[in-house]
């Protein structure tokens, strides 16, 4: 392992015990910070999984028992199980597609060759990459709008009265508000006969961005506007120019609070998007939920405890790489990856 990979990860909190114990520095010390890092959340995780699943026999539903632990498990495994398939007969299907157009070509040389794309129902993990694409598609534009935003409106007293009460006001509003005028609005804009993308994805995307754009604006026009009087007298003194004051004094001061409007954000658009796939039938993991729920089978509840799993792993995930990402680029390390 190279140095400056090594000095990279031993600057994760939990993995810096980790590494000084395999370089052999204090290691009898450290092994016992690593088991009781590691130890303890272990011990929370079986005494919850224990909950779960004595509560999950007591409990009879119109579809049986609610799912346990060893049924979201098996659940788990059907879902993969049944994307490996799907791709086993996707792979084929193009393959057969290619001998037709193989056979047809030695026939007829100026035979125009027509490729069709597989039709095959989304799998589990299909709408699971799905997902991720429409909630970070709506992060980036909401962070793109809502950073330049943010510096506008904290570098001036009077931008920041004026558009406080507008943020306050649309802040809180709910992604169920949103869908329906968004939903009008994209149907009336987005006309196209042969579109980009569809017009659900769409729909979904920008009710994420409407959702999750206020936290960073805030925090971003907080950061910018509590400077310090100190940097500010500097910038005067070098005569910096407004976009240069920016780059060099605005950016790296406000990056902390910038970060903390971005963590927010993105876990406000990883919730919001799960509503709106679900009634923007949107192909993803909120649609997944609502299908499984309207199909009523006996295995409908064990995937939808999959489901429920699946984003708080992913969203957990995310929120991880966020602080490791504040952590690599800003000059406050004081953010731990606990």
């Amino acid at each position: 392992m190279s140095i400056a990979l090594t000095q990279t990860l031993s600057k994760i909190s939990w993995l810096e015990p980790m590494i000084k114990a395999a370089q052999g520095e204090n290691r009898s010390q450290n092994l016992r910070i690593i088991a009781k890092a590691i130890g303890i959340p272990l011990a929370g995780i079986l005494v919850f999984l224990m909950i779960w699943h004595a509560s999950a026999s007591s409990i009879d539903t119109s579809l049986g028992k609610f799912p346990g632990p060893a049924d979201v498990l098996s659940q788990s495994k059907t879902l993969i199980s049944e994307h490996i398939t799907e791709r086993e007969k996707a792979a084929a299907f193009y393959q057969r597609q290619h001998e037709r157009n193989t056979e047809r070509l030695a026939q007829d040389p100026d035979y125009v060759v027509k490729i069709r794309d597989y039709t095959g129902k989304p799998t589990y993990v299909d709408q699971i990459g799905t997902s991720l694409i429409t909630v970070l598609s709506g992060f980036l534009i909401a962070s793109l709008i809502a950073i330049p935003l943010g510096i506008v409106i904290g570098l001036s007293a009077n931008l920041y009265s004026a558009f406080n009460p507008v943020i306050q006001i649309f802040k809180p509003v709910s992604p169920l508000a949103w869908l329906p005028l968004v939903t009008m609005v994209v149907s009336a804009v987005y006309v196209s006969d042969d579109p980009l993308v569809a017009k659900s994805f769409v729909t979904s995307m920008i009710t994420v961005m409407l959702c999750c754009l206020w936290p960073t604006v805030i925090n971003t026009a907080v950061g910018v506007a509590s400077i310090s009087q100190d940097l500010k007298n500097v910038s005067q003194v070098l005569r910096l120019s407004w976009l240069t004051h920016v780059r060099k004094i605005v950016l790296p001061a406000a990056i902390p609070m910038m970060f903390t409007g971005l963590r927010l954000s993105l876990s406000i658009a990883w919730m919001v998007l799960i509503a709106a796939e679900m009634l923007a039938q949107n192909p993803g993991l909120g649609k997944f939920v609502w299908d499984e729920f309207q199909n009523g089978s006996s295995n409908s509840l064990g995937r939808i405890m999959v489901a429920v799993i699946t984003i708080g792993l992913i969203g957990f995930a995310l929120d991880r790489m966020m602080l490791l990402l504040q952590r690599m680029v800003s000059w406050d390390k004081s953010a731990t990856l606990r």
